[in-house]
């Protein structure tokens, strides 16, 4: 059996995605009795009518249940599954074509996270992987910030990433991390194909172990003087490289593995 988890959900995107994704999985949405937003109260009959209780509560109840003050009104109490390294191989049967994954080794900031989520739902990722230990998680702010990407990506959170990572290659996906001490610039990198791009956390980067799994290990290039970037913007620069070159018709520039 699956485990599951109870979870808050915040804010009006998340919400909204979770009611066109999932709505079997929420239990109650909870609004402020204060809102004049329209697009909350919108929420709340698409919910009434897809037979969820709507509750309306005291904006001050919405913030201690949420947790985080920008909430914009709305919350959903959330009864979903936790996905985990069992869900990888029929994850990938599932994918057409060439699979994009992003592999996140311990990403401290739950916002970091909700960033990097938001931007490779935007990219085509068809999931993100993330270390259950010594990791940010799912939590409300993570949710919150990937803007309803969290509701609309797989995300698979594991215990053992090298062996995840060893699944993988076993798979035929290349791996790809990044290293502000790798000789090759991302942009020299081949990102057709079967991927999973890997990034490190906040300030350390890349565990050895996870960095020694890499078939490649690749620097984006940094023009001034600020030595590196934000995870999540890194992660935005690799995931927009890997859909400029997986684009149809899209001449190969990039050096050959």
């Amino acid at each position: 059996m699956k485990a599951r988890r109870e979870s808050i959900l915040a804010g009006i995107q998340p919400v909204a995605a979770a009611l066109k994704a999932n709505a079997g999985a929420i239990r109650r949405i909870r609004v402020a009795e204060e809102s004049g937003n329209q697009r909350v109260r919108d929420l709340a009959l698409m919910a009434g009518d897809a037979g969820i209780e709507v509750v309306v509560e005291r904006r001050d109840r919405l913030d201690q249940l949420a947790g985080i003050e920008r909430h914009q009104d709305i919350i959903a109490e959330v009864r979903d599954e936790v996905l985990g390294e069992a869900d990888l191989e029929p994850l990938l049967e599932a994918v057409q074509g060439d699979p994009l994954l992003l592999v996140l080794d311990g990403l401290q900031d739950p916002h970091n996270l909700g960033a990097c989520l938001r931007t490779a739902e935007a990219a085509g990722a068809h999931a993100v992987i993330i270390t259950r230990d010594r990791s940010a998680g799912l939590t409300t702010a993570a949710r919150k910030t990937s803007a309803g990407a969290s509701e609309l990506l797989p995300v698979l959170q594991v215990t053992n990433l090298a062996r995840v990572l060893r699944t993988l290659k076993q798979r035929g996906i290349w791996l790809v991390g990044t290293s502000e001490d790798a000789e090759r610039e991302l942009y020299e990198q081949d990102l057709s194909g079967p991927l999973a791009l890997v990034l490190g956390s906040e300030g350390r980067g890349m565990r050895r172990l996870t960095s020694e799994s890499c078939d490649f290990l690749v620097r984006i290039p940094m023009a001034g003087a600020i030595e590196s970037l934000n995870v999540s913007v890194a992660a935005g620069v690799c995931l927009y490289e890997a859909l400029r070159q997986r684009r149809p018709g899209r001449a190969a520039t990039a050096v050959a593995r």
